[in-house]
């Protein structure tokens, strides 16, 4: 993480109860370990289990205006679904990253088909999509499919490695530490693992 001069513009989207959350308190907290800005927008949308959400998050090393990322204004979209990564790529800048899972979690009748969607994002510069519940069930990590998917996220995000896994240890501490071990293999296993 480049002190002298870090900027970030993070949307996290998904769907109510897949973590998005934690992942945004897992990045705040690695941010404001290195003493960045961080501003959060609220987030909109349903957060009951089911409905879509979405969240704003911007670091920075200087002061931060305004909460709300502008649209073509967003360096990464963390999506923990496909088809909310879409709905987001107005935001996307033009280098910008999308890292998402590459399972849908069809919570609607007309759903659009996932090829078609796995189509629109391989046309994107700079993707990684892999099935994080697959890898989650897979490594006997079933409730942390969302670090797996930071794990993925954290070049694009330029947050040291060491610093997300000493934010994950800070987060969860309260949960015991199986639940910090859990964390802390997820966000490896996302490091490493490939997309698309």
């Amino acid at each position: 993480m480049h002190k002298e001069s870090y900027n970030c513009n993070i949307i996290l989207c998904g769907v109510g109860g897949q973590g998005i959350l934690s992942i945004a308190t897992i990045i705040g907290e690695a941010a404001m370990n290195e003493n960045l800005y961080i501003k959060q927008a609220e987030v909109h949308g349903m957060s009951q289990r089911g409905g879509d959400v979405q969240s704003n998050l911007r670091i920075s090393s200087n002061p931060i205006a305004s909460d709300l990322i502008p649209k073509g204004g967003a360096d990464v979209i963390i999506s923990m679904e496909p088809m909310e990564a879409l709905r987001y790529l107005p935001y996307l800048s033009k280098d910008g990253w999308v890292i998402t899972s590459s399972a849908p979690f069809v919570n609607i009748p007309n759903y659009p088909d996932i090829e078609a969607i796995k189509a629109e994002l391989a046309k994107l510069p700079h993707v990684i999509a892999i099935d994080i519940e697959q890898l989650a069930k897979d490594n006997q990590v079933p409730r942390s499919a969302n670090v797996i998917l930071l794990g993925a996220a954290q070049q694009a995000l330029g947050i040291d490695y060491d610093k997300l896994e000493a934010a994950i240890r800070s987060v969860f501490a309260r949960k015991g530490e199986a639940i910090v071990d859990a964390n802390i293999k997820a966000l490896g296993i996302g490091k490493e693992g490939k997309g698309m």
